[in-house]
């Protein structure tokens, strides 16, 4: 959003020592700069269409299995679709398909991620998802 003209991007910090703040694409109006972790991570998800992950560290982990857990558990109203980007990364640092043999997520759960490297796969598919759930919740936007 932040590269096309009129686009704006939000941005959602948490304050510590070691981050040097938000980056310079977020529109100014929408800079907002948590203290606590778990105020974020409320703020993320309950007005959360859909979820794309690319490849991060501990809180992108941390935020990414939040969202997974919660609609496992069906503690979000929607559902929610869930893109990671970088399919090599989110393949060798995370093995859905093991948790799946172990029998700790089920089949639903592994099969509901959108793995890919294509940003017009991931675009079209949060579109359709999008609709979807219009459609379900009949919005007819």
């Amino acid at each position: 959003a932040a590269m096309v003209k009129g686009g704006r991007s939000i941005g959602m910090g948490i304050s510590l020592p070691f981050e040097p703040g938000l980056n310079k694409y977020v529109t100014e109006e929408l800079a907002f700069e948590y203290h606590y972790f778990f105020t974020r991570k409320f703020w993320m998800v309950y007005p959360c269409l859909g979820l794309v992950c690319t490849p991060g560290g501990y809180g992108t982990l941390d935020e990414l299995f939040e969202v997974l857990t919660l609609k496992q558990t069906n503690k979000v109203k929607l559902d929610v679709p869930v893109i990671l980007l970088g399919e090599k990364y989110w393949r060798t640092v995370i093995n859905f398909e093991a948790l799946e043999e172990f029998g700790t997520v089920s089949k639903r759960d592994v099969q509901q991620l959108f793995i890919t490297d294509s940003v017009d796969e991931a675009f079209n598919h949060m579109r359709t998802s999008l609709k979807r759930l219009a459609a379900k919740e009949g919005d007819t936007r």
